[in-house]
């Protein structure tokens, strides 16, 4: 077991954010989208969770394909050395089975009465004292044996938060008399006068000896399913942080439930915290709108806009000219494959744009056209019948796997770098205006071994140009050998 620890705050990034397409992708979900101060929702989130007396290690649980986007978010940020140890889902299952898995690493590594302090990846908390003295009447709560939720005291009556009603006080805080669903306008309204509703922020601190006793006691499927997965999973250890993989088959076992459904809507010992943090969970358009400041006519504009007779608007492009005439109440968001125009007034909405593109299974629910990956990033320039053409980026010191295409060829031309290149049996240099071609069937494998970023044009021809059509044969970053899924 590793020092004595007191609190591991724990960041769930699972969400997907599709009430924020096009922005938000299942590539790039919600908590790496950034704000006008440049910094992620997931930056804020680690960066909230470092600056807590006391903190050492901070936990994150997260999709395997996200790991390294997540890695360079935390190291962008500038805070006190921390410890990284990562739980790494195969898919999404919900908070439940996760905070399972969290509890279960937190009572192997630093023992049972360590606390855990859950946060979601994707909020705002704009008060960080409030917030600290907020976690410090949770851990009081915790070290009693309560399982702690923070309850933001309402500013108005909202249809699109579940609640939590407040019953005896405790002393920090209350007794949880129930949780109550998304209500309607009525009884939003009525919960608002009453005083004794709280919006329920999925915030949340107890022990994890305590937490895991619970699941037990309430929902022991779950348990034992994310056990089974947590003990079948692998671990590694490297220099910056400690990973492991929750094993796919175990996992695929544990029920999809919240929390809320699965645990605390049950559990006997439940408390909350009252807070004002200056919270929003940034659910949709018109609540990150109000992270900007609007102009005369109401309208926040991201990027060059045109406006001629515009009102309450929102518009967002990085990289396009925008001109509007004589419209009010519009979401207009721009990527480069990407258009969103809405009404404002159904922002809530717009998911189900997002899950109709998923059913279609197109690319736009799951890619932008700049892709991360743990190497560096590509993004389509332009694609055709048999052709591709990409923009490559490899970070200094880092390599794409060794692989090999069935049905494409490629040509790569250095713009800016050099490039170490295993083409079939030669590996060589090329430097800034050299090219090499790869024939399809060739090992192949691009490498930067500079100080500065290495920038290729790539242009693929061939009678199949999909990113499934890929074969990694050694890979730096444990991706399996032979694995399908895009630009290695």
């Amino acid at each position: 077991m590793k020092d004595a620890v007191l609190l591991v705050p724990c960041i769930i990034s699972g969400g997907s954010g599709t009430r924020l397409w096009p922005v938000s992708r299942e590539s790039l979900p919600k908590p790496f989208i950034r704000l006008n101060d440049d910094q992620s929702l997931i930056q804020k989130t680690y960066l909230r969770a470092a600056q807590l007396p006391g903190v050492t290690c901070v936990l994150t649980v997260t999709n395997r394909e996200l790991l390294f986007q997540t890695l360079d978010h935390y190291q962008q940020v500038s805070c006190p050395p921390l410890a990284h140890d990562f739980l790494l889902e195969p898919f999404a299952r919900n908070t439940a089975p996760a905070i399972v898995a969290a509890a279960l690493h937190v009572h192997q590594h630093y023992g049972e009465q360590t606390q855990l302090l859950v946060l979601p990846a994707d909020h705002l908390i704009a008060d960080q004292a409030a917030f600290a003295q907020a976690v410090s009447q949770a851990q009081e709560l915790a070290n009693a044996g309560h399982l702690v939720t923070f309850g933001i005291t309402p500013e108005h009556a909202e249809t699109g938060f579940g609640y939590i009603e407040q019953g005896a006080p405790l002393n920090p805080g209350y007794r949880v008399e129930r949780f109550v669903e998304k209500p309607d306008l009525a009884t939003a309204i009525s919960y608002f006068n009453s005083g004794r509703h709280l919006w329920n922020a999925g915030i949340f601190c107890f022990q994890a000896g305590a937490i895991l006793n619970a699941f037990e006691r309430h929902a022991p499927e779950i348990l034992q399913a994310t056990q089974a997965a947590f003990e079948a999973g692998s671990q590694t250890q490297t220099p910056t942080y400690t990973q492991r993989e929750l094993d796919s088959t175990a996992f695929a076992n544990a029920p999809d439930l919240s929390i809320d459904y699965a645990l605390m809507e049950r559990a006997e010992n439940v408390a909350v915290i009252p807070c004002s943090l200056g919270w929003s969970d940034v659910g949709s358009w018109q609540s990150l709108r109000a992270t900007y400041p609007s102009d005369d006519n109401g309208n926040q504009v991201l990027g060059e806009a045109v406006l001629q007779d515009v009102h309450d608007c929102y518009i967002d492009s990085g990289k396009r000219l925008v001109a509007a005439l004589g419209v009010k109440d519009l979401l207009i968001v721009d990527t480069p494959d990407a258009l969103l125009v809405a009404d404002a007034r159904r922002a809530q909405e717009v998911k189900g744009i997002a899950q109709e593109l998923k059913q279609r299974g197109h690319d736009a629910f799951r890619l932008h056209r700049t892709v991360s990956r743990p190497w560096g990033t590509y993004s389509i320039l332009e694609e055709g019948c048999c052709f591709k053409i990409k923009r490559i980026v490899v970070k200094p010191g880092a390599s794409l796997s060794l692989q090999m295409h069935h049905h494409r060829s490629e040509h790569w031309i250095v713009v800016c770098g050099t490039a170490q290149v295993t083409n079939g049996e030669q590996q060589f240099l090329l430097n800034t205006n050299e090219s090499t071609f790869i024939p399809a069937g060739h090992k192949h494998r691009l490498s930067n071994p500079g100080l500065i970023d290495l920038v290729i044009i790539e242009v693929q021809s061939g009678a199949y140009l999909g990113e499934d059509d890929i074969v990694r044969f050694e890979d730096i970053y444990g991706r399996s050998h032979g694995e399908n899924g895009g630009q290695a």
